[in-house]
């Protein structure tokens, strides 16, 4: 039997979903310019805005050095800001390109460092911990930063929820310790206390199925579904547990049940799920 087609389904969920900012074509020359730039070494902030400039058409690069030049000027934290955050509607806007619009989004929170900033700038971080066609060094980087954030927001708000299953996504999917359990004990806090938490109980089934764990991953699924019957990243992932053990039936019920949602909005999405309804009715 085939192997599911995972990066496919999994970027045609995040069309759908708004996991991502960016379109696939974009976040691939953002995490090209950063190995190019990195030498596929450590990823830091600098490496990922260099490895962002280098392939800017010229008036991009007049239009970013415009604005990069009232850096020199600022005279209060406020300017700052607001400087910050024309740069990331610059990378965000015009430019494309995932890393620097996170590094301005990040930046602009810390200067702000408010729990709303702060959780803000860590969700657009932790949303793109799942991207399969990003680097491991990069993936890094990005969970350190959000980690940062967090961190701060929990000081200023030690009950939410969110932000701790955010940190919790830091360590499963980001590599920023040798024990995942570290994560997976700050989310299990949360779902143990709200079995419904559908946020914490999808980041705990995706961690399990990254880890090989397929039947546990099934197991937070189906919790999942029971809540929300036609949540199409749950129906995929589990669909491509039961492939992965072996019970193709099931998985085809899944599929199914997905096409019959009606919330396939993206031609890739559609074409990658028939594709694989035919396949696995071989």
């Amino acid at each position: 039997m085939k192997k599911p087609q995972f990066i496919v389904v999994i970027i045609a969920i995040a069309l759908i979903s708004g996991l991502y900012f960016f379109a696939p074509r974009n976040k691939k020359a953002d995490a090209s310019a950063i190995a190019t730039a990195t030498e596929n070494q450590e990823v830091t902030s600098k490496s990922v805005l260099e490895g962002a400039k280098l392939n800017l058409p010229s008036d991009q690069k007049l239009s970013l050095l415009s604005i990069e030049n009232q850096l020199d000027n600022k005279s209060s934290i406020a300017d700052s800001i607001r400087i910050y955050k024309q740069l990331s509607r610059f990378w965000a806007d015009s430019a494309h390109k995932m890393g620097p619009y996170l590094y301005y989004t990040y930046s602009t929170a810390l200067l702000e460092s408010s729990e709303k900033s702060l959780t803000f700038a860590a969700q657009q971080l932790v949303d793109n911990l799942t991207d399969p066609e990003a680097p491991p060094a990069f993936l890094k980087w990005m969970a350190g930063n959000a980690k940062v954030l967090l961190d701060k927001a929990l000081v200023i708000n030690p009950n939410n929820d969110s932000a701790k299953i955010n940190l919790g996504a830091c360590y499963l999917f980001g590599n920023i310790s040798d024990n995942p359990m570290q994560g997976i004990l700050k989310i299990k806090e949360v779902v143990d206390k709200n079995p419904h938490n559908i946020y914490g109980q999808m980041v705990l089934a995706l961690g399990g199925k990254k880890s090989g764990q397929n039947q546990k991953a099934i197991e937070r699924f189906l919790l999942i579904l029971k809540d929300q019957p036609y949540n199409i990243e749950a129906l995929v992932n589990l669909a491509e547990c039961y492939e992965l053990t072996n019970q193709k039936p099931l998985a085809l019920e899944c599929y199914l049940k997905v096409k019959q949602s009606n919330k396939m909005n993206s031609k890739e999405f559609t074409n990658a799920i028939d594709k694989r309804i035919q396949q696995l009715k071989k």
